[in-house]
């Protein structure tokens, strides 16, 4: 049987510009941590994840907009951070889409998970709503991420 590596020895470094953005991302680890220790009393089930969604969404979308919007890192250090866990692809995809603008996560586009075969109501626009009552998503907590608002 071969030897198991470690993937720690073997990461490439990474590359030029990283240490411009290591300290933001050091910043989103550390609230990650806190976010994943905090204590879990007092809320519903479905609660206990709603910070590390809008967490994984902060970082994914710091990410994305240093190099779509700003421009600011290059093509090999967005490819980095992507292979790298720093931000979420398949999120980043779906905000190049028209209409997916503002997701804030994969699970409020998918409908397998829902009794109706539908979307989340957080992607309803707020105009469309009858009552005017205030939505949270039941997934990630998010307001409404509907890029027609």
């Amino acid at each position: 049987m071969p030897p198991i590596r470690h993937p720690a020895r073997h990461r490439k470094p990474p590359p030029e510009g990283f240490e411009d953005i290591e300290d933001t991302l050091l910043e989103f680890h550390n609230k990650m941590k806190d976010a994943e220790n905090a204590s879990h009393e007092g809320k519903k089930k479905y609660e206990m994840l709603w910070p590390i969604f809008q967490i994984t969404h902060q970082r994914s979308r710091y990410i994305y907009d240093l190099y779509y919007e700003k421009e600011a890192i290059s093509k090999q250090l967005y490819d980095w951070l992507l292979k790298n866990g720093y931000a979420d692809p398949m999120l980043i995809a779906k905000w190049k889409k028209q209409g997916y603008e503002k997701l804030c996560c994969l699970r409020c586009i998918q409908t397998k998970e829902t009794n109706f075969k539908s979307t989340c109501i957080c992607r309803v626009p707020q105009a469309n709503l009858k009552d005017g009552r205030d939505i949270q998503c039941v997934s990630c907590g998010c307001n409404g991420c509907s890029s027609g608002d």
